[in-house]
């Protein structure tokens, strides 16, 4: 049963690691959810600023307010291409640690299974010693009964 004991105690381990890569997974979700909400406001920022832009051109309007505004977009743009690197590293982040996830549930549940089939393996040991036992003590009674 040492075996077991060994074993279980790297599962103690292997779990700790699970809840670490967990902790990790969702660190770097809420991460990536931060960065997709900014660039999501930065491109409804653009998309008001490209409405107002277009209303600018329709109406009389002086040409330093379309030039601010064009000056505005290009700055939104910039700030949107920042923006999508960042969620690709994010992302990419995120992933890597789901990946990492997975894998320490694996893990996690290997030394489960290997710990319920050595278990199972020590029930089934001391059934058959059990039985060895019950037919020497049968064949006990029936020497004795037979020898009287």
């Amino acid at each position: 049963m040492s075996g077991v004991a060994s074993l279980s105690k790297i599962l103690n381990v292997r779990e700790q690691e699970k809840k670490s890569a967990e902790k990790d997974y969702r660190t770097s979700m809420d991460a990536f959810e931060t960065i997709a909400m900014k660039l999501y406001s930065a491109l409804k920022k653009k998309e008001t600023a490209e409405s107002a832009y277009e209303t600018y051109l329709q109406e009389v309007t002086p040409i330093d307010v379309i030039k601010e505004q064009v000056s505005y977009i290009e700055v939104l743009n910039k700030q949107i291409v920042h923006l999508q690197n960042e969620v690709q590293k994010a992302r990419y982040e995120m992933e890597t640690k789901q990946d990492m996830l997975a894998e320490a549930h694996i893990e996690v549940k290997k030394f489960e299974k290997i710990i319920e089939h050595r278990k199972l393996e020590k029930e089934e040991l001391i059934k058959k010693e059990e039985k060895a036992m019950m037919d020497e003590i049968s064949i006990q009674q029936y020497l004795s009964y037979k020898n009287r």
